[in-house]
């Protein structure tokens, strides 16, 4: 904790400016245009958009708690009743005193909560173990998408918790193993890096990813996913290689540390931001805009092994609906993201990720 102390100068929401206004949408509704002329900007007077066009519809007192955060927090998200809650293990004696945990949920799993007397009249109702349950009304945000509605804790804490210098991003279907104070230090501190995330399994390029979330149908609007691949070819996005000061191109973003710095910050508003234009996926645009953006990040982009051995890894909540996301509006090719029609916009892309073998 001492180390995360000393490192924790000048950390914090206020590190950057945001912009203000009134939107149709939480994120503004942002043209690619008017995204892509952020991601260049370093003066420090410049503004960038980062959600917040509509509030975000939480009580006074869940606001209040969440300011007062000045350290450390550990954010996890549950909405649709899609997980359970997971009480971290192995925490030091202390820590549950300086690090502050956050759960957020919708009417749905509030009411699954109460259907399995987790929270009952009795009980603190807003506190299940160490975390602190807020209430979401979802509706007022992204109505009848669960997924996106999670992406704004996920990737927005540095602005839900202003005072706080660090956070740890855990998807409820996760359940820490290890106190994230020394998770911190061992994986950001130590290093002096910005963030840490899990590299993917099995994927190096995005486009390998892309694929695989029309492939398995992750995402329904498959001709939605080619428009956003193409836009990212378009506008600069290579395959990975070793020339890259990165392992890989597709994180595993169960689990994200984050210092709370300027560059961090930009990071996690300009992803959002393709998030909203696009869908929830984020790691399709995470090389996009990791690779585009001035100034450049510090990522430590971690073995698998590291993340087996900090976390373990449930079942979303089964269904009985299905755990279909997003637009049903059409199904993927059995030859992948573009079908039979070549490479569209990509074809620069799939040669160089294919060693100029494109037949």
């Amino acid at each position: 904790m001492q180390r995360i102390s000393e490192n924790s100068t000048n950390l914090g929401a206020m590190s950057l400016r945001y912009m203000q206004g009134i939107a149709d949408s939480f994120g503004g509704n942002l043209s690619l245009e008017k995204r892509l002329s952020h991601f260049d900007q370093s003066d420090d007077g410049h503004e960038i958009p980062c959600g917040f066009f509509r509030p975000f519809p939480i009580s006074s007192s869940d606001q209040i708690a969440m300011e007062k955060c000045n350290g450390v927090v550990v954010v996890t998200a549950i909405f649709n009743d899609h997980d359970k809650i997971r009480q971290p293990k192995n925490l030091g004696s202390k820590t549950s005193d300086l690090v502050c945990f956050f759960v957020f949920v919708d009417d749905a799993t509030m009411k699954s909560l109460h259907l399995h007397n987790v929270i009952t009249t009795s009980s603190n109702g807003n506190k299940i173990g160490v975390w602190r349950v807020v209430r979401v009304w979802s509706e007022q945000l992204y109505n009848n998408n669960a997924a996106m509605n999670g992406v704004i804790p996920k990737h927005l804490a540095h602005r839900l918790f202003p005072n706080s210098k660090y956070s740890v991003w855990a998807d409820a279907k996760l359940q820490l193993v290890n106190d994230p104070l020394l998770l911190l230090d061992a994986l950001v501190v130590e290093g002096n890096l910005d963030m840490a995330v899990s590299r993917h399994p099995y994927f190096v390029h995005a486009m390998e990813e892309a694929m695989a979330t029309a492939r398995w149908k992750k995402w329904w609007n498959v001709d939605g996913l080619r428009v956003q691949m193409e836009t990212y070819c378009e506008n600069g996005l290579q395959p990975w290689s070793s020339n890259k000061p990165y392992p890989t191109d597709v994180p595993d973003s169960a689990l994200i540390l984050r210092k709370h710095n300027a560059a961090t910050n930009k990071f996690s508003c300009l992803l959002f931001n393709e998030l909203e234009a696009f869908n929830h996926r984020d790691q399709l645009p995470f090389a996009f805009v990791r690779d585009k953006m001035k100034p450049k990040l510090n990522i430590n982009m971690f073995e698998v092994e590291v993340f087996e051995q900090v976390a373990v890894e449930y079942r979303h909540n089964l269904k009985q609906s299905g755990a279909h996301v997003g637009p049903k509006l059409k199904w993927a090719s059995p030859t992948g993201l573009f079908g039979y029609e070549g490479f569209g916009k990509c074809e620069g892309y799939f040669f160089k990720m294919l060693g100029g073998k494109i037949s």
